[in-house]
C-alpha cells in the first residue's frame, strides 16, 4: 500500500524542465547513494546483520530513518522527475550526518532553498562579524525574527552553555530553550521566558505564516516540546522589548544582563542582541568568560 508521500509524489509528477534539470536529478542520485554507502549501521545506532552485503545503509534504512515511503526515496535514487519538500530534504541530511557544506550541496541540487539556520545569510556581512567580535566581552548575536542564532561572538558562545557544540541546524533559540536541557539550565525564569519568546514569535509569525521555514521549525517544536504546544496554544502576543535577564552561567556563575534589540533589517526581522552587563560583579565574571574562551581557543591551537 502506497504511503501518503508516495501518492503525492506521484500526483506531482514534474514535466521535464530545463536542459539542466535532468542532470541535477542525476547528481542528486548518485550524490544521496554515495553518502549512505559511506555510513555504517553502527553510526545510526542500527544492527549489522549477517547478512548485509550492501557497503553503508541500505535504501529502506535510509527511508525508515528519515519517515519517508521506501518507493519514494528509491525514486530519487532513481533520479525520477518527483517534487521533494524541504522537510524531507532536512530530514535526509539528518540521516545522512551530512556537514553544512554537503548539506548545502544537497539543497542546491533538488533545486531547493534550505530554511535552517546552517543556510548562509547575506545579512551577515564580514563587518558585523567584526562587530560582534568588537564588543567582546559582551556577549552579543545576530538573530531573525524566528529566533536563529545566525552569527555569534566568543563570550556569547558561552553564554548558556557551549554553543560551538550545537549542530549549526538547531542553533535557535526556540528550540535551545525548548529542548536543550543545558540551555534551560541556565535560564532563571524559565517558564516566563518560554511564554514571552512563544508570545513574541507569534507575532512575527503573522508575515511568514507559508514560509517553510517556519513551518519546519514550528513542527520540530511541536513535535518535541509538550511544553511548546501548551504554551502556544495560549495565542498570547507581545512586541520585541529590551529586559533585564539573568542567567545561571556553568563556567562563571550568575549573569544579570541588560538585553537590547538593534535592528539591522527590520524587513526580515535581523536584528543584532547585545547583553550588557547590569552590575559590576556581572562585567567581571564576562571577562572572566571571555579570557576563558581565548584561552581555551589559544591551549587548542597550540596543541593541534
Amino acid at each position: 500500500m502506497a504511503t501518503a508521500q508516495e501518492t503525492t509524489a506521484q500526483r506531482k509528477q514534474q514535466r521535464p524542465g530545463g536542459p539542466g534539470s535532468e542532470i541535477r536529478r542525476h547528481e542528486l542520485a548518485v550524490f544521496l547513494r554515495s553518502r549512505r554507502e559511506r555510513i555504517s549501521p553502527e553510526q545510526v545506532g542500527l544492527p549489522r546483520g549477517r547478512r548485509r552485503r550492501t557497503p553503508g545503509l541500505r535504501r529502506e534504512e535510509v527511508a525508515q530513518l528519515s519517515a519517508v515511503g521506501v518507493t519514494w526515496y528509491t525514486w530519487l535514487e532513481q533520479a525520477r522527475a518527483i517534487q521533494v519538500s524541504e522537510q524531507v530534504l532536512d530530514a535526509l541530511a539528518r540521516t545522512l550526518l551530512l556537514d553544512p557544506s554537503e548539506r548545502a550541496h544537497l539543497f542546491q541540487l533538488a533545486g531547493a532553498v534550505d530554511p535552517t539556520p546552517a543556510a548562509s545569510c547575506p545579512t551577515i556581512t564580514p563587518a558585523l562579524r567584526e562587530l560582534l567580535w568588537a564588543l567582546d566581552p559582551i556577549p552579543a548575536c545576530i538573530q531573525n525574527s524566528r529566533y536563529d542564532i545566525q552569527a555569534y561572538n566568543r563570550t556569547y558562545s558561552r553564554l548558556m552553555g557551549d554553543l560551538d557544540a550545537v549542530p549549526p541546524e538547531d542553533r535557535n533559540l526556540m528550540l535551545l530553550v525548548y529542548t536543550n536541557e543545558e540551555w534551560r539550565s541556565s535560564v532563571v525564569l524559565l517558564e516566563e521566558s518560554m511564554r514571552m519568546m512563544a508570545a513574541k514569535l507569534r507575532v512575527q509569525q503573522a508575515a511568514h505564516l507559508g514560509d517553510p521555514a517556519w513551518k519546519l521549525m514550528l513542527k520540530r517544536l511541536r513535535t518535541e516540546s509538550p511544553e511548546f504546544c501548551e504554551i502556544w496554544e495560549r495565542y498570547e502576543v507581545v512586541s520585541a522589548r529590551g529586559k533585564t535577564k539573568q542567567f545561571r552561567n556553568p563556567y562563571v556563575g550568575l549573569l544579570t544582563v541588560d538585553h537590547t534589540d538593534l535592528w539591522l533589517a527590520p524587513e526580515l526581522g535581523t536584528r543584532l542582541v547585545t547583553m550588557v552587563p547590569s552590575d559590576e560583579e556581572t562585567r567581571a565574571r564576562l571577562e572572566k568568560l571571555y579570557a576563558m574562551v581565548v584561552g581555551g581557543e589559544q591551549s587548542g591551537s597550540g596543541s593541534g
